[in-house]
């Protein structure tokens, strides 16, 4: 919470996922060609990484949440929720990072609101 001082400076959880590293980058700097003298965007669209420049703290607090739901709570409905993602499609790293978003998520709408956590409402 000191790292962030305030969560109303964040309007939506977006930019808040963002600022804790757990936003997806979709571009880069290598993106474009020179074709017929001109720079052209090569249309590209393949996920990055994670967002390089964050606060390293709280992307360790919420990716560490996650891995603790996942490994000493298997019964809890943020764990059931990773193993639904698991044994479908997703890859069990972004199912992880899926967890920890939403983690981030519930905190930043609990802080704003100033409520306290209830698990039977998630």
């Amino acid at each position: 919470m000191a790292a962030v001082v305030t969560p109303h400076r964040f309007r939506t959880k977006r930019p808040f996922w963002s600022y804790c590293g757990l936003g997806i980058v979709m571009r880069s700097s290598g993106d474009y060609v020179k074709q017929d003298g001109r720079w052209l965007r090569v249309p590209v669209q393949t996920t990055r990484g994670l967002n390089p420049y964050c606060n390293r703290r709280l992307k360790r607090i919420f990716k560490g949440a996650a891995t603790t739901v996942i490994s000493l709570m298997p019964r809890s409905p943020l764990a059931l929720h990773y193993q639904r993602l698991v044994s479908g499609d997703t890859k069990p790293n972004l199912a992880k990072l899926t967890l920890a978003r939403n983690i981030a998520a519930t905190f930043l709408a609990m802080w704003k609101h100033e409520e306290v956590y209830d698990p039977s409402r998630h």
